[in-house]
């Protein structure tokens, strides 16, 4: 039995490494391994930029991989989150009955969905700032290059 609670935190805590792919599909999932590809590029980008500083033009692609993954995981906590019980049943559990109750939404369900929704917003935000600031301030340097 899949509970819909366990999954949708696994999401929100463990999505990046595939944790709630694992939980669901097995360790077989190969979209659970490929979750670690752009984890481990972004965190390789963050610590390029804590070595070489944030003019690192590499840096500026590999730290918003990590960013849009964590968006796509709380993404991901919220429609575990939100699905009805048949849903998730039909979906996860079908030898279960549709009514079980490992789908059902309990006030830990909402947490998730509460936290995925703020914490997810606000690294997608941020990925997205990022990544728009460091490509403008390359324009503008490369304007100012070809002007003087």
């Amino acid at each position: 039995m899949k509970n819909k609670t366990t999954a949708a935190w696994l999401a929100f805590l463990g999505g990046p490494l595939g944790l709630h792919r694992f939980y669901l599909h097995g360790l077989g999932d190969w979209m659970g391994w490929l979750l670690s590809i752009p984890t481990a590029l972004g965190l390789h980008g963050i610590q390029r930029v804590q070595e070489l500083g944030q003019d690192d033009p590499l840096s500026w692609l590999l730290v918003p991989l990590l960013g849009f993954t964590i968006a796509g995981c709380a993404l991901q906590a919220i429609v575990y989150g939100l699905m009805t019980p048949e849903k998730w049943n039909a979906r996860f559990n079908p030898r279960a009955a549709a009514d079980s109750t490992s789908g059902e939404t309990h006030w830990l369900t909402i947490g998730a969905i509460v936290l995925s929704l703020l914490i997810g917003t606000t690294i997608l935000m941020a990925s997205i700032v990022f990544s728009f600031q460091r490509y403008f301030e390359h324009q503008i340097a490369e304007a100012r290059k070809i002007s003087q």
